[in-house]
């Protein structure tokens, strides 16, 4: 196709929008989708797109992005917490697979060493996509074999950044044009990058923060990314250990979350460009040219990487032998880093052209195959499955994210989280304000984050999925209303507790079943209780009065709350409430002779 860009655009999300619900439908996954989609739309297929070249190299900013929010994961606590599954597992794993892959086309390749090496790493790591993408669809994430599997993920993510930094080293080092100058010139930006980064990435955030304009905002973290990326590229280093670098500057920074769903959509957006740049890019006539070497290929893949990740599995890993082979089942295949690892070693070539393409293609078919595999590892496995026993409490691992979400940390939200942190309860807070993050953030190590709560995006982002319990205490009525909403339709079995300003307030909240409470009930009647001790009120009578009155007052809002759109109804009911009220207090009056005469009583003896 020499069309227009409009018409590639409109090609390349046709094709997304139906081959990605076809393939999901059959358990297969979108990566594989977008790969078929741009077999399909490629030189080989149908031929509607001729120059796949230069759609893979404008493609690869999805994986610019990805690494960036990889980074933005990485923070220094989290790899602390699973330094043993990741650095342990994960450094097994890619160590044994690499060196043994490597030998393979060390020997039977009649390759150089260098290019051995690239290539045994390159496919020693497995597809973070497609993986989790199949852990998820199988509800195993939270599996042993599934945090096995995502920590070794998570190291072979961090492996790839300095394999991507490694390329044009090693390939300026074969074409002896690696000079001392170079490395210098490397080392001093990715010096510059880590010292300077932090300072002033989060001064410019916080500027940008004050702006309000949520575009602003976004093209700003575009802007931090992409620039990045850049000038690491200038350095002659990957673009990528850019993006990497941003996102672990930004980790632990209150805009990570707000960062994490700006860039979110345009990595899916440009991942999947990238997988249908790769399939396009896959020479179809090379391996119906070559079927027994690509076959070949993808077998000793399989052959290889398997029973490596399984005697990981069930040695260090301590899973039962059914997880170990799932283990493995889920993480033999080739990944996408893969894809961008041989078009890095082609570009300064460390290997030639015919080998790329069978690389990608061997790449490519351990993906297809993937899905089919565990669809069959299940089929056998259930002959031999036994019913498994009752876990207790004490073995399961604690999760990491916290149970309580705090939408909105203004006056009313900084009294519940003060409250929370007494007791040891951990909570996320995100506040749109950024003056309110800064001035919180002083205080402690407080988990408060900038960004609109009423976003889906960001809710995703800051682990809303394993909240339990949701309290929005944001200022503004409107935002609080829409919070509540959009909480109430993404988790609808959640409790949410919500500040309500007014009764009519109140009234729309509780149409989202959310259980209200009226910023100013409380202090006021506080204070009514002080006012009627100091006109002679016993503090036991003024206490019981004050809490027939709130027991009478939150019935009348149930009651209200049936006919609230009813101005007339309201009234009425607000009228006979308060003759019941008087009705109620002078009864009581009467029974404690004359209320206020009545000898004090010990509170603590009230039912």
């Amino acid at each position: 196709m020499h069309g227009s860009g409009l018409e590639l655009a409109l090609v390349f999300l046709l094709a997304a929008v139906i081959a990605v619900p076809v393939f999901k439908r059959f358990g297969l996954g979108a990566v594989l989708a977008y790969l078929v989609a741009g077999v399909a739309l490629g030189p080989d297929g149908l031929g509607l797109v001729q120059d796949a070249d230069r759609i893979l190299s404008a493609a690869e900013i999805g994986v610019v992005m990805m690494l960036f929010v990889i980074g933005l994961e990485l923070s220094p606590s989290r790899l602390r917490v699973m330094r043993r599954t990741v650095f342990g597992l994960g450094g097994l794993q890619v160590g044994l697979t690499s060196l043994l892959l490597g030998g393979l086309f060390l020997f039977f390749g009649n390759m150089h060493w260098k290019a051995a090496l690239v290539i045994g790493l390159g496919l020693a790591l497995s597809s973070t996509a497609v993986s989790l993408q199949l852990l998820s669809e199988r509800g195993e994430i939270a599996t042993d074999h599934g945090r096995s599997g995502f920590g070794i993920l998570l190291f072979q993510d961090l492996v790839a950044i300095p394999l991507l930094a490694a390329i044009p080293l090693l390939g300026g080092a074969k074409n002896e044009t690696l000079t001392a100058a170079m490395v210098f010139k490397a080392l001093g930006a990715v010096a510059i990058v880590v010292i300077a980064g932090r300072p002033v990435l989060r001064q410019l955030f916080r500027t940008i923060a004050r702006t309000r304009l949520p575009e602003v905002f976004t093209a700003t973290a575009l802007l931090v990314v992409l620039g990045i990326a850049w000038f690491m590229q200038l350095a002659g280093l990957s673009a990528g250990l850019g993006a990497f670098l941003a996102g672990v500057l930004l980790s632990d920074s209150e805009f990570r979350h707000e960062l994490e769903s700006q860039i979110e959509p345009f990595k899916g957006l440009l991942l999947g460009l990238f997988f249908i740049a790769v399939g396009m890019d896959i020479d179809l006539d090379r391996v119906a040219a070559e079927p027994h070497i690509i076959s070949f290929g993808v077998l000793a893949l399989l052959a290889i990487k398997l029973p490596i990740l399984y005697l990981i599995g069930i040695g260090p890993g301590r899973l039962p032998w059914r997880s170990a082979l799932l283990l493995g089942g889920v993480l033999w295949l080739g990944g996408e880093f893969a894809f961008v690892v041989f078009s890095e070693a082609l570009k300064v070539e460390l290997i030639d052209g015919p080998t790329h393409d069978r690389l990608v293609a061997i790449v490519g078919v351990s993906m297809a195959l993937t899905p089919l595999l565990l669809i069959g590892m299940d089929r056998l496995l259930s002959q031999w499955r036994k019913p498994e026993p009752p876990r207790r409490d004490f073995d399961e691992i604690p999760d990491q994210h916290p149970q309580v979400l705090i939408a909105g940390m203004g006056r009313f939200g900084q009294i519940v989280a003060r409250v929370l942190t007494s007791q040891r309860i951990p909570f996320v807070a995100l506040e749109h304000s950024p003056e309110t993050v800064d001035s919180l953030r002083r205080f402690g190590n407080i988990r408060i984050y900038y960004g609109d709560p009423a976003r889906p995006d960001l809710l995703r982002a800051a682990g809303a999925m394993h909240v339990k319990l949701f309290i929005v205490a944001t200022d503004d009525t409107d935002t609080n209303l829409r919070v509540t909403r959009l909480i109430r339709r993404m988790f609808p079995q959640a409790r949410v507790l919500a500040r309500a300003r007014n009764r009519q307030h109140a009234w729309r909240l509780m149409d989202m079943n959310a259980e209200v409470f009226r910023e100013l009930l409380g202090s006021s009647l506080e204070m009514a209780e002080q006012a009627l001790i100091a006109l002679g009120r016993t503090p036991f009578a003024a206490r019981q009065q004050v809490r027939r009155f709130r027991e009478h007052d939150e019935k009348l809002l149930r009651a209200q709350h049936l006919v609230y759109d009813d101005e007339a109804a309201v009234v009425q009911t607000a009228r006979n409430a308060l003759g019941d009220l008087e009705k109620l207090f002078e009864a009581d009056a009467d029974e404690a002779g004359e209320g206020d005469d009545a000898p004090a009583q010990d509170p603590r003896s009230a039912t």
